[in-house]
């Protein structure tokens, strides 16, 4: 049995690299970016465990270490815990730098006991007085950050909006931190916008048997914050799991599409084998045994698509490797268990894609099986209406049904995601027009919107321009909630300010002061929260005044605090988010925008209508749809080219006719090519339906009820068409061509 399905897999072998490669495709993606994020996280735990440090003291429930936010200035309590043995905060954050959207910084205070960790390999410390020495704020650079950005001591290296002179060249033996920098602990705050906050404290014990009575000290003094050892700690870090989250949810819809293609295949390969399964019935072979064979050929080439899929994850981590800068991926690499997790995959789908296939072959009649005559021959099942494509197509109606669901997930994915960022822009514009306001200002050169922090006084000389008539601060920041119930979106706005009067408060009354929130509607109705009542987000707690409604699916779910409130938060007092700034005549606003951008070189001013475009975190979700694209578009075109090399092949006798009664070769390819833009077409329909049943069915799961407003632009469909003619035009053109080279004597001997 072996030597027959390495015989069939062989004897195909157009058809079955073309199904190793879609499945390799969707592997290589999760070994990719599942490595990544294993690289984070080793990184995290690398960097925690180099401390030394035997606790952490953070902000309960934080999204990542970088949105945690601790007041600075109690190392001195600590110390004078008497099972405390050395104390040191740490600030952890990421800015943009040298074309690079995260990169990694860390402030330490001087003499912390974990800056003998990172080890000087070229130049000073921070702490030597040659750091003192010249113009520009003195910076340490890691390793992999230096070789990869191409410099060195002396060199000056930008972040954001400032310039920093790099003293010293260091290696820690950690990912993240050798692909970062480190500053001084008050430089980082004022880069970061977090002036005297810190992320965390590091503590160690002076024995350990310390700990557990340690731990109840700093409860029963700090109820506000989060105590744990740094391996906790490091497994609490979100920002590694999202990318794990994005890697299987890339890769399992190419690996979805793949499978589909597999079955396609196999159930050919039993078509055009329906005789020599006729032969082997006769002689003995039951059907239990010829199941057996299909499926170990599906299995097979399962297994081969996973082992070149791992391949090729490997080749593109090592090309990651190469850059190294980016989540600390220097130290990426394929580990044993994400390889056995694919290799599990494959041979699961393996199984699943081959099982109807081989229920079909073991279900064939031996006797009719052996007078099947190939080429399309015997009963054909015809439409009353419909040229020959349409026909060809009905004639074979499981490979029909089985390329429309490769193209129509294809489409409709790609669909769902355009109309799921078009809507979550026009939400972000909202904020900006609901507040009546013509022009948002944000940070400049800022990683992610929720980082940016632009001083209020930059708002005050805003507020002093004469063509400006109001100027509203919102700060915007995310936790998430006890047990990982979700995230919460908090927003502080000034409660007399005018941008606030776009909530619509529908029970309860508005903000009037501190320790006070306005709750959304979808967040109160998860948590079954009423007014009057209190909640808890990440160790402060607040009043329920009013709920509101938005119409803001992402604002609902989450509440609105005192704009003082949300900055004691987020750990950045007297900054904000973004401006929102009414104009005096809504038709100067270019002009505005235009002055500021030229005035306020720490900001980025746009139009309210533009802003969501300008926006770092939508240019990456555009990033993320042009990668998924790309990926569902090369496997999909994979499936609708094998399916017509499969059409081609079972058409060889019928091709051969209609040579030899007088079609010329275009005609033959003009053919082949309708039928395959016709299969396009209708796949292209098929994403539609899906499109809608993916967004509704998303916005059912527990949480995100409502979260997603999509925007059905016509452009979205007209695109959405577009990539299926595309797929047709690509996926039909090498099968039509080999059509017409095939010579009518040779086709029409074809059985």
């Amino acid at each position: 049995m072996i030597q027959l399905v390495l015989r069939n897999l062989t004897r195909r072998r157009g058809r079955t690299i073309l199904t190793v490669i879609g499945i390799a495709v969707g592997i290589a993606a999760i070994i990719t970016l599942g490595g990544m994020a294993r690289a984070m996280h080793a990184g995290y735990s690398a960097m925690l465990g180099g401390s030394k440090a035997d606790l952490v003291l953070s902000q309960p429930d934080s999204f990542d270490i970088a949105y945690s936010s601790v007041e600075d200035g109690l190392d001195g309590a600590l110390r004078a815990m008497p099972e405390v043995d050395k104390v040191s905060g740490m600030l952890q954050g990421y800015v943009q730098a040298e074309g690079i959207p995260f990169f990694f910084v860390f402030g330490y205070p001087s003499g912390s006991f974990v800056l003998d960790r990172f080890q000087i390999r070229d130049g000073v410390g921070l702490e030597d007085r040659a750091a003192e020495v010249g113009r520009g704020t003195p910076i340490l650079l890691g390793a992999v950050a230096s070789e990869s950005l191409d410099l060195g001591v002396g060199d000056s290296l930008r972040l954001g909006d400032t310039v920093y002179r790099i003293v010293g060249l260091f290696e820690s033996g950690d990912a993240l931190e050798d692909a970062g920098a480190v500053l001084r602990l008050t430089d980082a705050q004022a880069l970061l916008g977090k002036p005297r906050q810190v992320s965390l404290y590091y503590l160690t014990l002076k024995t350990a048997a310390d700990r557990p009575r340690l731990e109840a000290r700093l409860a029963r003094q700090f109820p506000e914050l989060d105590v744990s050892g740094t391996d906790d700690f490091a497994n609490k870090q979100l920002l590694d799991d999202m990318l794990q989250a994005y890697a299987w949810g890339l890769a399992g819809l190419a690996i979805i599409i793949g499978g589909v293609g597999m079955m396609n295949a196999q159930l050919m390969s039993v078509s055009e084998r329906t005789r020599e399964i006729g032969v082997l019935r006769a002689v003995g072979w039951r059907r239990g045994r010829v199941l057996a064979m299909i499926l170990t050929e599906s299995l097979l080439l399962g297994i081969l698509g996973g082992v070149l899929g791992i391949l090729l994850g490997w080749l593109a981590l090592s090309g990651v490797r190469g850059v190294g800068i980016l989540f600390g991926s220097s130290q990426a690499n394929v580990s044993s268990d994400l390889v056995l997790q694919s290799l599990l995959l494959v041979c699961t789908l393996g199984v699943l894609a081959g099982l109807y296939p081989a229920y079909r072959a073991s279900r064939l009649p031996p006797v009719e099986a052996l007078r099947y005559e190939g080429g399309g021959a015997g009963r054909a099942r015809r439409l009353p209406a419909g040229g020959m494509e349409v026909q060809s197509l009905w004639q074979r109606s499981s490979r029909t049904l089985l390329t429309l669901a490769a193209i129509g997930l294809t489409v409709g994915t790609i669909m769902a995601m355009e109309a799921i960022i078009r809507g979550a822009a026009d939400e972000m514009t909202q904020i900006g027009l609901g507040a009546d306001a013509q022009v948002v200002l944000r940070q400049a050169d800022v990683a992610d919107t929720s980082l940016s922090a632009i001083d209020e006084r930059v708002g005050d000389q805003v507020a002093a321009l004469p063509r400006v008539e109001n100027v509203s601060g919102m700060m915007m920041t995310a936790a998430m909630l006890p047990d990982n119930a979700g995230f919460f979106v908090l927003q502080g706005y000034a409660p007399q300010e005018y941008a606030i009067r776009r909530f619509d408060v529908v029970e309860g009354g508005p903000l009037t002061g501190n320790h006070q929130v306005l709750l959304g509607r979808m967040m109160a109705d998860a948590m079954h929260k009423n007014v009057g009542e209190t909640i808890d987000v990440s160790g402060h707690r607040y009043r329920i005044v009013g709920i509101f409604e938005s119409g803001i699916g992402w604002e609902e779910l989450g509440g609105v605090v005192s704009l003082r409130e949300a900055q004691a938060f987020a750990g950045r007092p007297r900054k904000v988010t973004l401006y929102m700034v009414r104009v005096r005549d809504p038709n100067q606003a270019p002009t505005v925008v235009d002055q500021i951008n030229r005035e306020f070189p720490g900001v980025h001013a746009t139009l309210a209508g533009e802003f969501a475009e300008s926006m770092p975190d939508m240019k990456r979700a555009d990033q993320f749809l042009l990668a998924l694209s790309f990926l569902t578009i090369l496997v999909g075109g994979v499936g609708v080219l094998n399916t017509m090399l499969m059409a081609v092949h079972e058409r060889t006798r019928e091709i051969g006719v209609l040579r030899a009664v007088g079609w010329g070769r275009r005609r033959v390819l003009a053919m082949i090519m309708k039928e395959s833009v016709l299969l396009a077409m209708l796949g292209g329909a098929t994403g539609i339906v899906f499109a809608f049943m993916l967004v509704g069915g998303l916005n059912r799961v527990p949480l995100m009820e409502g979260l997603l407003s999509p925007r059905w632009q016509w452009d979205v469909f007209a695109r959405a068409i577009l990539v299926a003619l595309l797929l047709g035009l690509l996926g039909g053109l090498y099968p039509a061509w080999r059509a017409t080279r095939m010579r009518p004597v040779e086709a029409l001997r074809y059985e």
